[in-house]
């Protein structure tokens, strides 16, 4: 089997990825080891960008998006009982996010390859990628029961922070930045109505908590709690007895019950992979880095990724440089780093570190109290909230 772009994962960098070459006229074949099933409901990040709506739309995978998902115009800080609204269209020029699940944005863009696009190979698993350093790059995956190998042009891993991609790049030309945290989140899906018509980041000394949504009639909220916990340890009542505690807030307003129909507990780290590119190798989104969910910057960061290797491709073949693939990694970091710095202001800002002294808490309060009374400040959160430009 050969094509120009093997693309490893069927997450929606993969989709994407593949989605863009094909309008380029560029040929491409995914490879996803779970089945369709599983990509299309796993849970993920449900906040896409300004620059992440205009893409899909200019890709043809906007339609459902534009008719189900739900702009957003702000969101509200919540701390030492008070309420602020960040407006982003009026501290950014007009630029806002979208609430639309990963899920449906995997539904869009399968369905779209499927019907228009090059082969998506689920349950097909790639081994290793082989020839990183010579013009013709490999895939070796195992697909029905049996080995094959998939020549190619150029190898993007999309395959996530376990994937196969990254491991072909020299541990000597590797360089690694992380912090882990020493909390994770709580995370439930329910069937009840969002409290708030925007999402809620409250910051408490019992820990953080968030109100986001899905839909018009599922809320997802997460809590604050220490790395090591088992969701399941967790009964319904005290999860929304927390969240009460936790969104409290002087005035009118009532949190929004009902039946709880998934717990989760998601780890919050923040990591790097230094080169992004190894010969003809290219690494995208979790394959080269991650962010602390509470920027909502993951899905974002690898839309930016794909976005610029097809660019830089597409400049390749009308130009016949190399230049702008030469400098994929480049590029592509200068954005990763700002996301890390907006994700980790986030999270420092928000969460109550168990490690914490009170002069580190009173720090916390004051830049609160900075972006609600300072346009700067505000238009800062504003900007890196609705994304940083892409390439």
């Amino acid at each position: 089997m050969r094509t120009t772009v093997g693309i490893i994962g069927a997450g929606p960098a993969g989709l994407l990825l593949a989605r863009l070459l094909h309008n380029a006229g560029i040929d491409s074949v995914v490879l996803e080891s779970r089945d369709r099933a599983y990509v299309e409901h796993r849970q993920r990040a449900g906040i896409l960008e300004q620059g992440t709506v205009d893409v899909l739309r200019a890709a043809g995978a906007g339609e459902r998006m534009d008719r189900e998902g739900l702009r957003h115009d702000g969101i509200e800080l919540r701390f030492d009982r008070r309420r602020h609204r960040v407006d982003f269209p009026a501290l950014t020029g007009g630029r806002s996010v979208m609430v639309y699940a990963q899920t449906e944005v995997c539904k869009d863009l399968i369905a779209l390859q499927l019907q228009e696009g090059g082969p998506l190979l689920f349950e097909a698993e790639a081994l290793a990628v082989e020839g990183a350093e010579s013009d013709r790059p490999s895939i070796r995956f195992r697909h029905q029961g049996r080995e094959d190998v998939l020549e190619c042009d150029y190898v993007v891993g999309c395959d996530g922070f376990w994937g196969v991609a990254r491991k072909a790049v020299p541990a000597s030309l590797s360089q690694v930045f992380e912090r882990t945290y020493p909390f994770g989140w709580l995370g439930i899906l329910a069937d009840v109505a969002p409290s708030h018509d925007e999402l809620v980041y409250a910051r408490h000394d019992r820990g953080f908590a968030l109100l986001s949504m899905r839909s018009p009639s599922v809320s997802r909220l997460y809590l604050q709690v220490p790395a090591d916990t088992d969701a399941q340890a967790w009964s319904d009542e005290e999860i929304w007895d927390e969240l009460d505690r936790r969104l409290e807030t002087d005035g009118d307003w009532t949190l929004n019950r009902g039946p709880i129909t998934q717990k989760s507990v998601t780890p919050m780290r923040s990591y790097v992979h230094e080169p992004m590119r190894h010969g003809r190798l290219f690494l995208a989104g979790d394959a080269a880095h991650i962010v602390p969910p509470t920027g909502a910057k993951g899905l974002n960061l690898a839309v930016g990724d794909v976005v610029t290797f097809v660019r830089a491709l597409v400049h390749e073949k009308e130009t016949g440089s190399a230049e702008l693939l030469d400098a994929y990694s480049q590029t592509c970091l200068r954005r990763v780093w700002q996301a890390e710095r907006f994700s980790y202001d986030m999270t420092t800002m928000l969460h109550a570190d168990p490690d914490a002294t009170a002069f580190e808490g009173r720090l916390q309060r004051a830049r609160l109290d900075r972006i609600s009374s300072c346009r700067a400040a505000g238009t800062d959160l504003a900007e890196g909230y609705t994304g940083f430009p892409i390439g």
